[in-house]
């Protein structure tokens, strides 16, 4: 583990597990967790051979608590600055939910035209675009992001409480029996980061257009999501992406919720792993 100091300030913390020599996987977390939500993801993959990079996004986690930057352009430079140190090549980059857009933007915009990037995965990602506009009626209504603003300046520990034990693993749904420890798992990783960051993390997951980021990549994608996503939505998300991406697979879990990565990881984990050796 380490950190990286990026050009305005911010100290990017990051865990780097495995050989050197080994093909590096890259893992973006969502909003307002941080690189400890892929423990499931980063020892499976170790196991496999695989080096394992996951970082904490700046004023998430163990990162430093900037007051500025907290928008997708920032964080996929910052994701560059930890990539350029750590010289990797050939690597694979997954991003889950706010860390999808991370993925697609970094890249976009710096993996892909420095030739650092074999493929991408995203699972239950926000891209293109989750806020309803004239150009994407189906979006979500501003009021929803609204909302979330409002309860997150109120009171932050009871909305991430709210949060993970309801629409976030599914725990909300008849028949799920909830995690206590998932939630507070959940609950501690929020907690770690900065109210700030949390709060223009939201304008920056949900008002974000990436369709020209999407469009941009021509490495093969793998497109994951839950129809049973109450945070972002499946139709608006997976199925958009996998029409903007040139070279992508599409699979459509049926029921499995937003944080199916740690609720499911017995499956996703091994369709990741294929994909990669495919």
């Amino acid at each position: 583990m380490g950190y990286v100091t990026t050009d305005d300030g911010a100290e990017i913390y990051f865990k780097d597990w495995g050989s050197a020599d080994a093909q590096p996987i890259v893992f973006h977390h969502g909003w307002p967790l941080s690189s400890d939500d892929w423990d499931a993801q980063m020892l499976y993959f170790l196991a496999e051979g695989f080096r394992v990079i996951a970082t904490d996004r700046r004023g998430h986690g163990r990162s430093s608590q900037i007051g500025t930057g907290h928008d997708m352009d920032h964080y996929a430079s910052d994701v560059s600055a930890v990539v350029e140190h750590l010289d990797l090549h050939d690597a694979v980059h997954i991003g889950h939910s706010t860390g999808g857009g991370q993925v697609a933007r970094y890249v976009a915009k710096y993996g892909q035209p420095q030739g650092r990037v074999a493929k991408a995965v995203l699972v239950s990602a926000v891209p293109p675009l989750m806020v309803r506009t004239e150009a994407n009626p189906e979006g979500t209504d501003i009021s929803v992001f609204d909302g979330f603003r409002q309860a997150l300046a109120a009171n932050r520990a009871e909305f991430f409480q709210a949060v993970a034990s309801g629409p976030f693993y599914g725990f909300n749904r008849d028949g799920v029996t909830p995690s206590e420890l998932v939630i507070a798992n959940w609950w501690r990783q929020g907690m770690t980061g900065s109210a700030l960051a949390h709060h223009e993390g939201i304008k920056a997951f949900s008002e974000t257009d990436q369709t020209e980021d999407l469009r941009a990549i021509t490495v093969p994608v793998l497109v994951l999501q839950g129809d049973d996503d109450q945070v972002v939505p499946y139709r608006d998300a997976a199925l958009k992406q996998s029409e903007l991406l040139s070279d992508s697979t599409l699979k459509i879990y049926e029921g499995y919720p937003h944080g199916m990565l740690t609720t499911h990881a017995d499956v996703i984990n091994p369709d990741i792993l294929a994909f990669i050796r495919s």
